[in-house]
């Protein structure tokens, strides 16, 4: 794992082999990313006509336009591709941070020549900065160095897999950045600062209770991932609700059961529900049951499903969140899961709006949104952790934090931080597959990481 991530005061970290500094921060492999990402407004870097230079090596982007690059010349095409091809070095400075849509035919046929390593300036040319989207072709770097601030684009995907290693140059810009960021990333010392801890005084009630409704006949998996991840959340008791009771139990035999409904379950200080839980009348009236009560819920994958179209959960007591992935989110919009995955940033955003909840819309680039606050991108998930079972983990994770007292956006975040990080311990050094359960029985070392 890398180290402890950038401090909030803008010093200078490794994360992932890639140096970052000042604010957000996230390498392509990176563990931690700075607390006070990435306004749209912020420049660094200019803007250059779409089909412009490239340059590096013995590749010169400003001779290459003297041989007649833009004028569709074929001799001079040619020879440009060669020299690109020829050279150890490309910096791409195709594109500033206003230009929008995907590369122009030749400088796409200048990209494709490059075989050496390509560094970004700013950005890599053909993403869009403010939202991650990818509008045709784009430079895909090896790096990319950034001024003044991170871009949204540089942390959202598809964008963020264009970037490669990400570095950021401080040049001066702090006075000038809006007060309030589009973006923001936390860090360990954020998360550590969320994480609860119980008191000299606590017992288990104090430290909060949370409910799991999860699992059905033919998903009793589901109610034991959920668990798992509950259990290690920070919370002093999980209280299961469900037909999954015994095998809930020989997994987890300090768990509280009962066969439901929720309501009559006992005093819980938050729900989750949806994982594994079916479409029939009693997952219903469970979510129904649920919903009606006054402390924090989340809803989760089944639950998601049975969530009546156009639901304004603003009328709740109390805070609901709602972790979609692509498709759910997609079918909660009614739109394409191709839209919601072009353009994850603007998705996540509808979804907090229309709905009035907190949503974590999972997937390469997890992202955090509530209404009227900037939106957070969590920049420790893996690749591995698309495997069945990881999301029962997560929101069993998250459930148990919103039960300890942490506020819907921040119980998101951090679940969120130490489910990637727990992926990232359990696949260490190299990277290998790894089950849901894998990292439920992470969460604890990665807990204390954090806090180390």
């Amino acid at each position: 794992m890398a180290g402890r991530g950038p401090a909030t005061d803008g010093s200078t970290a490794t994360a992932g082999g890639a140096a970052a500094a000042g604010g957000a921060a996230a390498g392509s492999g990176g563990m931690a990313a700075g607390g006070t990402a990435a306004g749209s407004t912020a420049a660094g870097g200019g803007q250059a006509p779409s089909g412009g230079q490239v340059a590096g090596g013995v590749a010169s982007g400003s001779a290459a336009a003297d041989r007649g690059l833009t004028d569709g010349g074929s001799e001079a095409n040619g020879d440009a591709e060669a020299a690109v091809a020829r050279a150890d070095l490309v910096i791409d400075g195709i594109v500033g941070i206003g230009g929008k849509g995907g590369l122009r035919p030749d400088a796409e046929r200048l990209v494709r020549a490059v075989r050496g390593i390509l560094v970004a300036v700013d950005l890599p040319s053909g993403v869009d900065a403010d939202t991650g989207e990818v509008r045709g072709s784009a430079v895909r770097a090896d790096a990319t160095i950034t001024f003044g601030t991170y871009k949204p684009g540089l942390l959202i995907d598809p964008a963020h897999t264009h970037s490669g290693a990400l570095r950021l140059i401080d040049i001066g810009l702090d006075a000038h950045l809006p007060a309030d960021p589009d973006l923001e990333a936390l860090q360990h010392e954020d998360v550590a600062a969320l994480l609860p801890r119980p008191s000299a005084e606590s017992d288990k009630y104090r430290r909060g209770v949370v409910g799991v409704v999860a699992g059905s006949a033919r998903y009793p998996g589901a109610a034991v991932l959920a668990v798992s991840g509950a259990l290690r959340g920070g919370a002093g008791a999980v209280r299961y609700v469900g037909p999954a009771a015994d095998t809930v139990i020989a997994r987890f035999p300090e768990t509280l059961v009962h066969s439901g409904p929720p309501a009559k379950a006992g005093r819980v200080q938050s729900w989750v529900v949806g994982p594994g839980l079916g479409d029939g009348a009693a997952a219903k009236h469970s979510l129904e049951d649920v919903l009606a009560s006054d402390v924090p819920v989340l809803v989760d994958a089944d639950g998601l499903h049975l969530l009546p179209a156009g639901s304004d959960l603003r009328k709740r007591e109390a805070a609901t969140v709602l972790t979609p992935h692509a498709g759910e989110a997609a079918a909660l919009l009614g739109v394409s899961r191709e839209e919601v995955e072009a353009g994850r940033l603007a998705a996540v955003r509808a979804l907090a709006e229309r709905y009035g909840a907190t949503v974590l819309l999972k997937g390469s680039t997890t992202l955090v949104a509530a209404e009227h606050q900037p939106v957070r991108v969590n920049p420790t998930g893996v690749g591995w952790l698309a495997t069945a079972g990881s999301g029962d983990v997560l929101s069993g994770l998250i459930g148990s934090l919103l039960a300890t007292g942490l506020p819907a956006r921040d119980a998101a975040s951090v679940g969120a931080y130490l489910h990637g990080l727990a992926a990232r311990r359990t696949t260490a050094p190299h990277g290998a597959p790894i089950a849901a359960y894998d990292v439920s029985t992470a969460l604890t070392d990665t807990w204390r990481d954090v806090l180390a």
